[in-house]
């Protein structure tokens, strides 16, 4: 799914046009026990309860492609019987109206659920009659041809409040606040199938993770059996690799400049697509070709590539090795480190950063602008400049 695709079904949660047809729900302690169940028809719930729900379900549909919602297909082989999707797809197509179905994908649930406090996992079953689009992009609400019928499920820690003291009206009086246990934004979620084409698509789903570094890849794979892609600090960890191994002492500071300068200038000229700018091996040695790479280093490009890609995919499960364009760039610093100093310096404006060698001294040289603070207060530049 693409950003405009996500977008779509996430303006579908909310009070006036929620296609949410049916609720359930199960509370699980932190020794995995069940609590308590609830299943209900979404419109019978009370006004501020179901607004509740429906920013739960749009908090599982926000972030960034690549980072917090990721695409994640099924293997041939899960679709078969008792496959991971085959099961899920009796899931959906049960409208969340066969217990037996509901009970089993609770226990999956916390069976390979990896969290050691109390939750609450929530699954919603919803339609969505799909209104026809003209060229201009405008929705024609009369001219639906298709359903979208879908699973939404979030996975929420449930946590104590906070001990306190709380004002009592009725008795005039300070008081211990009686704590509750609250519902929390999700961790984790799922939407199934994907709507990949503004259409369904039961070969796809979309995975939604708060913390792009914790996906609970085990979870995955025993839920989904889809794999994982690797995650963004995977992904910055392997390119990172790649550069370093592939120069080697040509590693420098104007060539790794480059690199990042056309990353960011390929981010900037396809912001306006709807999916995001992913490069395979062959735009990756694109990108250090057009940086000014050598042909011999880019001959050990090829030798480092797949190697680091694939101790980095190793544990995953996963024969993806794209990289996410934003995952691997800093859009908006580029950030320079040495043992004791560190400068962010705006991605638009490296043309200030130069290199020099002075008696023998290798220095990175920033040109002064009018303004200049030191720890917030404002210093004069032409006094900097005097006293250098």
């Amino acid at each position: 799914m693409n950003k405009k695709e996500i977008a779509e079904i996430r303006k579908l949660f909310n009070k006036e046009r929620c296609h949410v047809r049916r609720l359930c729900g199960c509370y699980v302690d932190a020794e995995k026990n069940i609590k308590t169940t609830i299943k209900h028809a979404f419109l019978s719930l009370e006004e501020e309860e179901m607004f509740k729900y429906i920013n739960i379900f749009r908090a599982s549909l926000s972030g960034t492609i690549g980072k917090n919602l990721i695409n994640l297909d099924f293997p041939t082989e899960q679709e078969k019987e008792g496959g991971t999707q085959d099961f899920l797809l009796k899931l959906r197509n049960s409208r969340l109206k066969d217990d037996e179905l509901i009970s089993e994908f609770y226990n999956k649930v916390i069976e390979h659920y990896d969290y050691a406090e109390n939750y609450y996992i929530i699954l919603a079953d919803a339609a969505y009659d799909i209104p026809g689009i003209t060229t201009d992009g405008n929705y024609l609400d009369d001219a639906s041809v298709y359903v979208y019928e879908h699973l939404i499920c979030c996975i929420c820690p449930v946590k104590l409040e906070k001990s306190g003291l709380y004002y009592n009206a009725e008795a005039n009086t300070i008081e211990t606040r009686i704590r509750d246990w609250l519902v929390d934004v999700p961790a984790h979620g799922f939407l199934f199938p994907a709507f990949n084409d503004r259409n369904t698509d039961i070969h796809s789903m979309l995975y939604y993770t708060r913390k792009s570094e914790e996906p609970q890849t085990d979870f995955i794979d025993n839920m989904f059996a889809t794999g994982y892609p690797m995650t963004s600090k995977n992904q910055n960890i392997a390119f990172q690799n790649i550069v370093e191994q592939s120069l080697g002492e040509e590693c420098n500071f104007d060539t790794v400049k480059n690199i990042h300068d056309n990353l960011n200038e390929m981010i900037e000229e396809q912001k306006d697509m709807p999916d995001p700018v992913t490069l395979d091996r062959n735009d990756v040695r694109q990108l250090l070709e057009k940086s000014g790479i050598k042909e011999e280093k880019l001959e050990i490009f090829d030798k480092k590539y797949e190697q680091i890609v694939s101790d980095e995919t190793s544990n995953t499960g996963s024969a993806e090795t794209a990289f996410t364009a934003s995952n691997i760039a800093n859009k908006r610093n580029l950030e320079i480190k040495t043992a004791d100093v560190a400068i962010k310096v705006n991605p638009k404006r490296c043309d200030l950063i130069e290199t020099a060698m002075i008696d023998g001294i290798p220095y990175i040289l920033i040109q002064i602008s009018d303004h200049v603070s030191l720890n917030g207060i404002n210093v004069r530049p032409d006094d900097i400049k005097r006293e250098l």
